[in-house]
Order: C-alpha cells, then sequence, then structure tokens
C-alpha cells in the first residue's frame, strides 16, 4: 500500500514524476502497489510531500533453507533473523559504502552542494537478500537508516548480550562523505542509509556471503568489517591507528527525515 499526503499547491508535475519513480521501483523490485490513498493539506502544513508505504510479505523456503545452513555450524533456536541472533565469532558484513544518502539528502536540503558527488544509495534489496539467503549462514540482516551503521551494531549487541569489534580502516566511506561529514562535524556511521545492508553471519559462510554480494551492483563495494566477541560488552571500534574505543549508539539523528 501507499498514501500520498500533499501540501497545497504542490507541482502536479513533480507528483507525476514521483508516481513514474515508483512504478518503475515496484517493476524493479517485483511488487505491486494494490491499495492506497492520498490527502492534501493546507499550504504550510508539511514540506510539499509526504509518502508512506507498507507491505506484507510472506516466510519463503528461502529463509528456511537459510537456517537449516545456520545450523550446520551452531545452535540456532530462532524462526527469524532477529537482533538477538548473533553470538561470539559472528562475522559482520556491510553491503556496500556507509553514509552516501544521509548526506546526499542534507546536502539537497542545505544547498551544500555535496550531491554532485554523493548520490543517494536509495534502491530495492529483496533480490539481493534472496540470493544472500540462498547462500545460507545469516543470522541477522538489516538496512541501517536512522542512526546509521552505529546505531544498527549497538542494537545487536544489546540485544544478543555480546560484544562487536568493528575494524575502522575496512569500513567502506566515498572520500565524499567522509569529507562533507567531516566539514559539518558529523560521524558517518551514524549517518542513514536506504540502499544498504549490515549482515551478522556464521563465519563459516562469511566469505561465500561476500563473493555472493560482490557479483551484484548493490553488493560490489561489500567487505567484512568486524565480528562479534564475547571478550566485549558493547561496540568497540579499531581505529586505522590500531587504538579501540567504544562506538556508541548515536544520541540524536543528525539528519532528521530521511526515511
Amino acid at each position: 500500500s501507499s498514501a500520498l499526503i500533499i501540501e497545497e499547491g504542490f507541482l502536479l508535475s513533480d507528483l507525476e514524476r514521483v508516481i513514474r519513480s515508483m512504478k518503475d521501483t515496484c517493476i524493479e523490485a517485483g511488487v505491486h502497489i494494490i491499495t492506497g490513498d492520498t490527502k492534501v493539506v493546507e499550504k504550510g502544513a508539511l514540506e510539499k510531500l509526504i509518502v508512506n508505504t507498507s507491505g506484507i510479505g510472506r516466510r519463503s523456503k528461502c529463509l528456511e533453507r537459510n537456517i537449516a545452513e545456520v545450523r550446520k555450524y551452531r545452535p540456532f533456536n530462532s524462526r527469524w533473523l532477529v537482533d538477538s541472533n548473533v553470538r561470539d565469532g559472528d562475522v559482520i558484513i556491510v553491503s556496500g559504502t556507509v553514509g552516501d544518502h544521509g548526506v546526499s539528502l542534507l546536502s539537497y536540503r542545505e544547498g551544500y552542494g555535496f550531491e554532485s558527488e554523493v548520490r543517494s544509495d536509495t534502491a530495492p534489496l529483496n533480490k539481493l537478500v534472496r540470493k544472500l539467503l540462498e547462500v545460507g549462514g545469516v543470522v541477522k540482516m538489516k538496512d541501517p537508516t536512522r542512526g546509521g551503521l552505529s546505531n544498527a551494531l549497538n542494537e545487536w549487541s544489546e540485544k544478543s548480550r555480546v560484544g562487536i569489534l568493528v575494524w575502522e580502516e575496512k569500513i567502506p566511506i566515498k572520500e565524499g562523505v567522509r569529507s562533507a561529514c567531516e566539514m559539518l562535524g558529523i560521524d558517518p556511521l551514524e549517518v542513514g542509509n536506504e540502499g544498504k545492508l549490515v549482515i551478522a553471519a556464521v563465519p563459516e559462510k562469511a566469505e561465500d556471503i561476500l563473493s555472493e554480494l560482490r557479483r551484484h551492483p548493490q553488493g560490489k563495494d561489500a567487505e567484512i568489517i568486524g565480528e562479534a566477541r564475547k571478550e566485549f560488552s558493547n561496540v568497540v571500534l579499531e581505529t586505522v591507528v590500531g587504538g579501540k574505543r567504544i562506538l556508541p549508539p548515536p544520541v540524536g539523528d543528525p539528519i532528521p527525515r530521511i526515511c
């Protein structure tokens, strides 16, 4: 389903462009919009347009096969890939460069001009997810949206009651994103993403998952960035100079309303 909340005076040409983009994305993802609603509000009540979507899925055989693969290597009692599934030794993988979407959106809103170098990573990921589940060995997978990679890893650490060690030099960040974040005083690890995955997997399948990711355009920059470690109680970042520091969850959202 998809509902549109439209500010009075919003250009019809812009609305048509949004609808065409939604159609193209549905075709790419292989999904259908079957219901929705529209509401027009008075001018100034919101900034141009809000699009709200909801999806209904069905448990797939790929998920069952993935879980069966995990159980070849360690006990796994969950029926779903939830935040509390991560265990000591599990490998952390990111599907590509982080911070692209948030920096691109911030630049567009504030007129900084970074969007000429940094583009949003928004993309449907369902087909890529299916391929990874076919490889098997995934214990948790999500898109690191609000709060970015830092928030996602801290949620896993807290709910799984295990520490996570992350290697800073392995985290893929585009130079344009890094430069923009340095100038604005924000941490790229706290910036939201819309077309990336962060994955926890059993170590025996990590290289197979990484290889599968790199076969696809949306995963060509994928990297193994860390692992769960029981000697830690939170998320720890090993810096490029070899020191270690705690990577805390974001205190606030550096780039609000990104999704």
